[in-house]
């Protein structure tokens, strides 16, 4: 994947499972019940000696080499050079679900037409300098629009402020789990704000 390639970043840590993105999505793309170009899964992983909720939205990661790309026999599939965002052509689309067999992370639906649809990334709106519905809608603010290069950025801020120790840099506890959580609460919060490209600190 190249570096100027979009991308969305999800903090695991800030969802809240309330499905406000996949709600989003549906008023912006105009999708009729079934079919879920996104779709927030429910994880639960132990953390400590206890089991803790997880919520991840899902939807289609625009891969550097997908894999649904090779397989479709109509080339109904393609990769925009200029933001490596991966879109689906229903005029070429014969709806034979090779690119639903190929994806690993279930991104294909197969639409009330017969043909395959998933998410674009609004491209409507980021080609013009906006961000997706699901980001901008995000009322907990744990979805990132950028490029990987911006996404990357964000993300290093982001571990670097959960690692330093509120009680100072000489303590022990640099880096650890308790401190990263204080940190969180104390200090400041990196993330993209709703201009696409433009990272910003609140």
């Amino acid at each position: 994947m190249a570096y100027n390639h979009k991308a969305i970043h999800v903090d695991t840590f800030r969802c809240v499972g309330c499905h406000a993105c996949e709600a989003a999505c549906k008023v912006e793309q105009n999708i009729p019940p079934g079919p879920k170009w996104i779709e927030v899964i429910e994880v639960e992983k132990m953390v400590g000696a206890e089991y803790k909720m997880f919520w991840k939205p899902m939807a289609c990661f625009h891969c550097g080499e997908p894999d649904c790309l090779p397989v479709c026999p109509t080339k109904a599939i393609s990769k925009r050079e200029e933001d490596g965002i991966v879109l689906v052509s229903k005029d070429l689309c014969i709806g034979c679900m090779e690119c639903f067999r190929a994806c690993p992370f279930g991104a294909p639906q197969l639409g009330f037409d017969g043909k395959m649809e998933k998410c674009n990334l609004c491209v409507h709106k980021t080609a013009g300098g906006g961000v997706p519905a699901c980001v901008s809608t995000c009322p907990s603010e744990a979805m990132f629009f950028g490029t990987t290069q911006e996404l990357s950025s964000l993300m290093r801020k982001k571990h670097s402020v959960r690692s330093i120790s509120v009680n100072g840099a000489g303590n022990p506890s640099v880096g650890s789990a308790s401190a990263a959580k204080a940190a969180e609460g104390r200090t400041q919060v990196v993330r993209l704000s709703n201009k696409a490209g433009a990272l910003s600190n609140h």
